[in-house]
């Protein structure tokens, strides 16, 4: 039995159990009765999302890394509120008992915070399920609680502009698999 962190709308695990959608705003554009059909979410959990202020801040600009440590920073802020400590204990003693999932729609988990959302839970003493395709540069390195990993240094949470600026789409829960026209 374990909580895995996932990322929503991707394939689901076998025993994944039930998954939580911890984001700020439920998909667009997706029914409500297709949202587990299409692997979003079992249920909406918007109380370990950040809020509304934080994901503005961090949609502002691109991430650095002393963005993303400042981010990391106010993200634990925000969930060292008593309510929410209270959830997060509530799951990590659940994960000893059943298997489910917490996630998000980013594609990089290095700089999402169900990365945040992962050591959180383990602090709280979860039961956490590994992934055996999480690479290396999105888990955290021992003892440097909140600074994630990353693969050559600065890396930005948003592609050129060939690209699309997959880390506001995803948090606004637009589709993700969008491609430029520009691009083909």
């Amino acid at each position: 039995m374990a909580v895995r962190v996932t990322r929503l709308g991707s394939p689901r695990a076998p025993e994944e159990g039930v998954r939580l959608g911890t984001v700020r705003r439920p998909p667009r554009g997706v029914r409500k009765a297709d949202y587990s059909r299409r692997n979003y979410f079992d249920l909406w959990f918007p109380e370990l999302a950040p809020s509304a202020k934080l994901v503005r801040w961090a949609l502002a600009e691109r991430f650095t890394n002393q963005r993303w440590i400042t981010y990391v920073r106010h993200y634990r802020r925000e969930m060292h509120v008593p309510s929410r400590q209270r959830v997060l204990q509530l799951l990590a003693r659940l994960s000893h008992q059943a298997n489910f999932s917490v996630g998000c729609y980013c594609e990089r988990e290095d700089r999402c915070h169900r990365s945040i959302l992962r050591e959180l839970l383990a602090e709280h003493g979860a039961e956490i399920a590994t992934d055996k395709k999480t690479p290396a540069s999105s888990r955290t390195r021992p003892g440097t609680r909140g600074q994630m990993a990353t693969s050559g240094g600065v890396s930005a949470g948003r592609v050129s502009r060939k690209g699309v600026d997959r880390t506001s789409d995803a948090i606004r829960g637009r589709a993700m698999n969008r491609v430029s026209r520009r691009g083909r």
